[in-house]
């Protein structure tokens, strides 16, 4: 997989991905993860890639020009499967939305900014809007991360265990059951017994149980 990540703030990126899995997951070539200042499209003074909104209102709006320019030289070079805007009101990212991402090959993302973008960007060029939530950030930059996290992790070799993300919370619309690890006990409470028994259909019993449970008391709407 390739993910192409165009970004006013590459500087603010690059973290994540220089440390745990996504790190070893590019070490590896399981994925190329490239960042594209959008500041290095524009022929405006100063490498301007923003201005006032028609019509007034507070707040900056990434201009079409660059980002469009930006995009179509990516596009030059290969095939995208998805253009993905990270936005607020997007859809709102799911274990079921990331499995589908996961499988694709190339992925664009483009992070948003200020006020956001020129319309016109998302009626040309964007393919799929995204939100992490239902709350407002600084810029898509930590979406774009949470993103590319939630999809590298699923791509085959980089877990050690890549069974582990199978049993993750959400991947059958339960919140995943508790985890215990030793010392099998510690001031006074005790790991359940059936975790300790060896008696792997009744553990694997009792894990459906409690995620059943947790789903039903924390996270009903998964249910419906």
């Amino acid at each position: 997989m390739r993910i192409d990540i165009i970004t006013v703030l590459p500087e603010l990126l690059k973290s994540p991905f220089e440390a745990s899995i996504l790190k070893r997951a590019i070490e590896k070539e399981l994925v190329e993860v490239h960042f594209h200042n959008l500041r290095d499209y524009t022929d405006k003074s100063y490498n301007q890639v923003d201005d006032y909104q028609f019509g007034g209102g507070a707040g900056m709006v990434l201009m079409i020009e660059p980002i469009d320019k930006c995009i179509s030289k990516l596009k030059s070079e290969r095939e995208y499967d998805e253009v993905i805007y990270m936005t607020p009101d997007g859809e709102t990212l799911n274990q079921k939305m990331v499995n589908g991402i996961s499988l694709q090959k190339n992925l664009i993302v483009l992070c948003g900014h200020y006020k956001g973008v020129d319309q016109r960007v998302r009626d040309l060029c964007i393919t799929r809007e995204i939100s992490v939530g239902d709350y407002v950030l600084s810029g898509g930059e930590l979406g774009a991360a949470i993103l590319c996290d939630a999809v590298i992790r699923l791509l085959p070799g980089v877990l050690n265990n890549e069974t582990s993300a199978l049993t993750d919370t959400f991947q059958d619309n339960l919140l995943a059951p508790p985890v215990y690890t030793r010392p099998a006990e510690y001031k006074g409470m005790k790991v359940p017994d059936v975790l300790l028994s060896g008696n792997f259909p009744k553990i694997e019993e009792w894990r459906e149980d409690q995620a059943q449970k947790r789903t039903e008391k924390l996270r009903p709407d998964l249910l419906e």
